[in-house]
């Protein structure tokens, strides 16, 4: 099976973003209601990705730990092993199997790199992307739509359940697919820091970004 970079691990920390809605959207009111207690965040995870007609390219499984602002943890276990690392000021990206660390800054410039929303500035959020949300039940999905033409996804679905997020769905501009599921969710953990040092493995072949 070809392997599939997570680019999804770079997307999901969206959820940290500090945010302040503007003054006509009760839905990014209420969204940033959800987010703003969320300082802290560690959850196991499945992730399908699907292409456009919806057959499966690849399941994951792993745990993730998200620190605002700026820092994230995101470790695949199963079938190969991945992880993703932010300490705020850089992204390291380590593929055991290849023995391989891409390294590259972490970009302030949101509208280039959903993931890194939360770096951005407290207004982020609603400066560049369009927020609807739509409530069944007790689970509330908001969407989110880049306002500009440079970015990783096409749409950005965020699911709450209550008062705990546990979903979120990512479309790209070719159709393709990422889902991806919350579970053993622990809201606000106490993290300790050496959580998001990397270090890079000896011998590991190191490629720089940026």
């Amino acid at each position: 099976m070809k392997r599939i970079k997570t680019l999804a691990a770079l997307a999901i920390v969206v959820l940290l973003a500090p945010l302040t809605a503007s003054a006509d959207s009760q839905a990014a009111s209420r969204l940033a209601q959800l987010l703003e207690p969320l300082k802290t965040y560690e959850a196991s995870f499945e992730q399908l990705i699907l292409d456009g007609s919806g057959n499966r390219l690849q399941r994951t499984e792993g745990r993730m730990w998200l620190s605002r602002p700026g820092r994230f943890r995101w470790e695949v276990n199963e079938p190969y092993r991945q992880t993703v690392v932010s300490d705020g000021e850089k992204i390291y990206l380590h593929d055991p199997d290849l023995e391989q660390v891409s390294i590259q800054p972490l970009d302030t410039r949101v509208t280039h790199t959903p993931a890194l929303l939360l770096s951005g500035s407290a207004d982020a959020l609603t400066e560049n992307y369009r927020v609807s949300r739509a409530q069944q039940g007790a689970a509330e999905t908001f969407t989110l739509v880049p306002t500009t033409p440079d970015t990783l996804f096409e749409s950005l679905k965020l699911t709450f359940h209550g008062e705990t997020f546990d979903a979120l769905q990512m479309l790209d501009s070719t159709g393709q697919e990422t889902k991806i599921s919350f579970d053993e969710v622990n809201i606000n953990p106490s993290l300790d820091d050496s959580r998001f040092a990397f270090e890079i493995p000896e011998g590991a072949d190191v490629i720089r970004e940026g």
